[in-house]
């Protein structure tokens, strides 16, 4: 999930474990959905999230942005990790995806920063 034109957060989800529950704990453990608009594509696991918080959808089967309703974002984040990975590191095993997650969440949501080498290096050597 990201907030736009802030942080995201990834982690590794196995087959079947998106459930309409399990997204609906996601989302109440890491959005302020007080102040927030969810918004998402279709998938059938969001249903139920309308009840405690607003929650707009957008159709691809018909278009990709209407308005301020798009899921873009979040998409150019897997587009960045996808390239990441085919490019970069090639093949990566299910043992360290997780890794390979946070040091791509840690580049996106650093990607502002000017000195985003020598974060790396203090984050590296516990400063």
């Amino acid at each position: 999930m990201v907030e736009r034109g802030d942080k995201v957060k990834a982690k590794v989800a196995m087959k079947g474990d998106l459930t309409a529950k399990r997204l609906s704990s996601l989302v109440r453990q890491n959005v302020n959905f007080k102040k927030s608009t969810l918004i998402t594509d279709e998938y059938r696991g969001y249903m139920g999230i309308h009840k405690f918080m607003p929650h707009k959808t957008i159709n691809h089967d018909i278009w990709y942005v209407d308005g301020d309703i798009h899921t873009n974002t979040i998409e150019s984040f897997w587009a960045i990790l996808k390239r990441g990975i085919i490019g970069q590191f090639h093949k990566v095993s299910v043992r360290y995806l997780p890794k390979y997650l946070d040091e791509f969440c840690f580049r996106y949501n650093n990607r502002k920063d000017e000195n985003l080498f020598d974060l790396t290096i203090q984050k590296g050597l516990g400063v």
